[in-house]
């Protein structure tokens, strides 16, 4: 991920490994990460049990806040492309009980099609 994309707030895919080292106090032992992303400092997590927001605030970053979504909690998600003008990608979910969709943007490069077809089997089933 450039630094172009940190300032437009756009987020990039990050290894499962380094996910799963960032997260290794909060996972279960059963929980596997499946596809993570990064944004400067925060990151969005799909786990095979939930979808994880890891908001790290201040400056310092040491005010962390984990916001853990089951996956059944999801009630719709559209997914929208990058385009020829359109350089980023996007992702709205909605949750139940929330009446306004969280939205997240990614870079050109991170694989939109992965994170939907994972969404699609744990929101849908499989």
């Amino acid at each position: 991920m450039g630094l172009f994309d940190a300032l437009l707030g756009n987020a990039g895919e990050m290894t499962n490994a380094e996910a799963m080292d960032d997260l290794a106090t909060i996972l279960n032992p059963s929980e596997s990460v499946e596809l993570a992303y990064k944004l400067v400092r925060d990151m969005v997590v799909l786990t095979n049990h939930r979808l994880i927001l890891i908001d790290k605030q201040g400056l310092t970053g040491r005010k962390v806040e984990y916001r853990s979504i089951p996956y059944k909690s999801v009630t719709m998600f559209t997914v929208e492309s990058v385009g020829h003008f359109d350089l980023d990608a996007e992702l709205k979910i909605w949750i139940s009980g929330q009446p306004e969709p969280m939205q997240m943007e990614f870079n050109s490069k991170t694989n939109i099609y992965s994170l939907q077809a994972i969404l699609a089997a744990k929101v849908a089933g499989q």
